[in-house]
Order: C-alpha cells, then structure tokens, then sequence
C-alpha cells in the first residue's frame, strides 16, 4: 500500500472510531441525571476512596495561596459542575486520581519551610556509586552535540506532556472503556505517590551538582532547566528555563515521575496494542537515557520510577483484562457480554442461549458443518463428497453428469448463505424448544398462549386418512 493510501486509510479509521465514540458518549446536560444515578448506586467500601480525593483537596485548597480567597473557592466549585454534568462527568470522574495529582503538585509550594524536611543533596549521588559502581549520569553528560540535545528533547520536553493524552485518547477509541478507566487511575496515583515521596524525600538532581557541588540546599533556591537551556538557546526563546525556575517542586529527583510516566506509558500501550510494543519501549529507554543526558535524574531516580509504574500498572490491571479483552473493540467488548460500567454480564454466549453446537472456525474465520441437504439416492457418491447443492442445469437426477457433480463438491466446507440460514432456522428451532425457560422475559410464542402445536394424529386416524 503507498504511504499516501495508508495515512488515508489511517485517518478514516480514526475517524470512523471517533464517530463510534461520540455516539457512546452520554449527551445530557441534566443534573439531575447524575442525582438519580448517584441515589440508586450501591455504595461498597471501594467508595472510601473518594473520600481520599475530598480530605487531600480539602488539605491543599486550604493551604493554597494562589490564588488567594475567595477566588480559589472557583476551583472546587468548578469542579462540583463538571462532575454533576453527565456529559462532563463521564470524563473528570474517571479522571480523579489525575486532579488529585495535580492539586497536590501545584499546592506544594506552599507548604511552609519550617515545615518542610531537610534536603537530601549527596544520597543519590552515592547510591548510584555504590549500586552501579560509577555516577551514571555523569558520565552521560560527558560529551554533548546539538543533535543528541534535540533526540533528548523530543521525549523529555515534548512527549512527557504529550503522549498521556495521546494514550487516553486511544484507548477511548479503540479499547473498551474499562482500559481508559485503569489509565486514569494508574496513572494518576502513581505520579500522587511519587509526588508525595519527593515532598516527603526531597533530592537534589544532578543539575545541582553540576551548579553548586555537594553544598547545602534549601528551599529558597529556583530550579534549572539542567540541559534543556541548550534547547531555549537552540529555539531562542525562555520556555523551559521560566517553567523550571517556577517548578511547584524544585527537589524531587526520587523518583523520575519522567521514567515513570514513560514506563507506564509503555505498559499500556504493549499490553492493549501489541503491534506498537516495540516502539513504546525504544521510546522509554530513549526517555530513560534523556533524563540523565539533560542533568536531571540519576540513574537511581531512572529505576525509582519504573519501579512505581510497574507497580501500580499491575497493582490496578484487572483479571477482566488480562485475556483477549485487553485487545478487543469497544463494540467487541460489548458483544463478548461486558457491561458500560466494567463488570461482566452472565457470561452466556447465543450459541449457548440457544443450547446450539458453535460453529468452529478454520484459520481463515469460515465456519465448516456437515451439510444435511443431501438426497438420500446420492449414497453411491460417496460419504466424503455428497453434494448439497443443486444438480448441473439440463442434467438428469442420475445421470452420469449430475453424478459427477455430486462426487466433486465435498460434504465439509466453507458454509455457504443456504447454510448459513439453516442454521439460523435451528436457533429459532431452539427457541421454541426451550421457551418455557422465557416465559417471565413475556415474549415466548409457546409460553404466553398466543401459539400451540396442532395434535398429533393417531395411527388410526391415519389409517383412515
């Protein structure tokens, strides 16, 4: 296929998939909606959680200083609109562990110095030491080249803040909801608890060492951009040297919340879309080598990190999601018997449903019966190959002709519309059959009374007949 046809074809699946989307979408702009849903919910000790979300926004709104009240009262109350919506609550409920991280990033910085634990300036330097015999990233930062600066930046300034929503909205696409919901939450309280690790354990990077040595830090120090100021100078401009000078948390080295996102990323994509696995992972270990190469991790931070993701990716991945359904369609998803809100239905496929025998499927997905449309005077063809189609146009019944043609047609193979309907035909057969099993469902034919089966006649009345 050209590479013209193919980003063609490309873009009209992700099209058609975003059509399909926005039509599963709950519309309703109707608060009430989401009251009537929240009075019939069945509350589970599960729900605890979301009164983590309420205390640690509660903490940090509190705290928070920028902005000042009352204007910082919009923040909770803004949020309180878009999750009594249907239509937004659909997204930022899911998305709570997200907002939770976020709040807790931004608010730190207010957390005041006398508060605050000391700052550890040479534990990771001599941790790398000791486990890996040499400082790492030092010896990455060794020899630098604009090339190698503009490869570091693509991962570590660019997909760091790009790919999570890149990843969500794939999964929202192609995936069932359940996955977009485990990304969410995954992603979410791994980079909470890494946060609260480097507020809790606050470390200088080694962009520190480079600039001051082993001396002291406090907290009155402004971050670095570390090797991305040779990105602003390459750009001209100041973007990444404002954005870390101002970072909310200027000493958090441990753990690379950019590995870990990067694992964490990698995870999911391998596990839900197995045909980009390799790409994801040369895309993290590419991010793994930038946050060395630009000043900003130890190696030591790089393995923190992957660590945290590797945890929580299989601390939350449901079993529900660890067969086929981790790579089936949203519709496919739902055909298989999975509910909107992640549960599993009855599990019953129509085959059994219908107590009928499902058809088995070759290599090609064409399903192969015994066809039962064979006259009974066409034994002498052969058992292997009895035709069940019609008899040649202009040929006798048993002529050599039609013979022929009933020899060279095989009894197993691809089944054909006839087929297919017949089989069809036994389903409903089957229906009827075990209707009685249906009659409160207030649709069976045979249960309600609406159809009876005509007697059967006697061998005497027969006879007479």
């Amino acid at each position: 296929m050209p590479p013209r046809s193919g980003f063609v074809f490309a873009g009209n699946r992700i099209y058609a998939a975003f059509q399909v989307a926005v039509a599963r979408m709950d519309k309703s702009l109707n608060p009430k909606d989401t009251l009537w849903r929240l009075q019939k919910h069945s509350f589970t000790l599960s729900d605890l959680v979301y009164l983590i979300h309420i205390l640690n926004s509660a903490f940090w709104l509190v705290i928070m200083c920028v902005p000042g009240f009352p204007l910082k009262l919009l923040i909770p109350l803004l949020h309180i609109g878009l999750l009594i919506i249907p239509l937004t609550s659909q997204i930022f409920l899911p998305a709570l562990p997200v907002t939770t991280y976020l709040i807790t990033f931004y608010s730190s910085q207010f957390i005041p110095n006398n508060r605050r634990p000391s700052i550890y300036v040479s534990v990771l330097p001599t941790l790398e030491s000791v486990l890996f015999g040499a400082n790492i990233s030092d010896l990455l930062t060794r020899y630098t080249h604009p090339i190698l600066d503009v490869i570091a930046w693509l991962p570590y300034g660019v997909g760091h803040f790009t790919l999570p929503f890149i990843v969500a909205i794939f999964l929202w696409l192609f995936r069932p909801r359940q996955a977009l919901h485990l990304w969410a939450r995954a992603f979410g309280w791994m980079n909470f608890v890494g946060v609260v690790a480097q507020i809790i354990f606050p470390c200088s990077a080694p962009w520190y060492e480079v600039i001051f040595g082993l001396t002291p830090a406090d907290y009155s120090m402004k971050g670095s951009p570390g090797g991305l100021l040779r990105i602003d100078n390459l750009l001209h401009s100041h973007g990444y040297t404002v954005a870390f000078s101002n970072s909310p948390v200027v000493f958090g080295a441990f753990p690379s919340l950019h590995s870990a996102c990067a694992t964490m990323e990698a995870l999911f994509l391998a596990h839900f879309f197995p045909q980009v696995a390799t790409y994801a992972w040369v895309y993290a270990a590419v991010l793994y080598w930038a946050t060395m190469y630009l000043t900003h991790h130890y190696l030591i931070d790089v393995v923190g990190g992957s660590c945290l993701a590797i945890t929580f990716f299989y601390l939350f991945l449901p079993d529900d999601l660890k067969g086929p359904l981790a790579t089936a369609s949203p519709t496919g998803a739902l055909a298989n018997g999975v509910a909107h809100g992640g549960g599993q239905s009855n599990g019953r496929s129509k085959y059994e449903i219908y107590d009928i025998e499902e058809p088995h499927l070759d290599g090609d997905g064409l399903s192969y019966e015994l066809s039962s449309d064979a006259a009974s005077d066409e034994e002498d063809a052969g058992i292997a190959y009895r035709s069940p189609g019609p008899h040649p146009v202009g040929a006798g019944k048993d002529s050599p002709v039609a013979v022929a043609a009933v020899a060279a047609m095989p009894l197993i193979g691809p089944v054909t519309k006839q087929a297919r309907r017949s089989h069809k035909h036994t389903a409903s057969i089957a229906s009827l059959i075990r209707a009685d099993d249906r009659v409160e469902d207030g649709w069976s034919p045979i249960g309600n009374g609406s159809f009876v089966f005509p007697p059967t006649p006697t061998r005497s009345e027969r006879d007479v007949r």
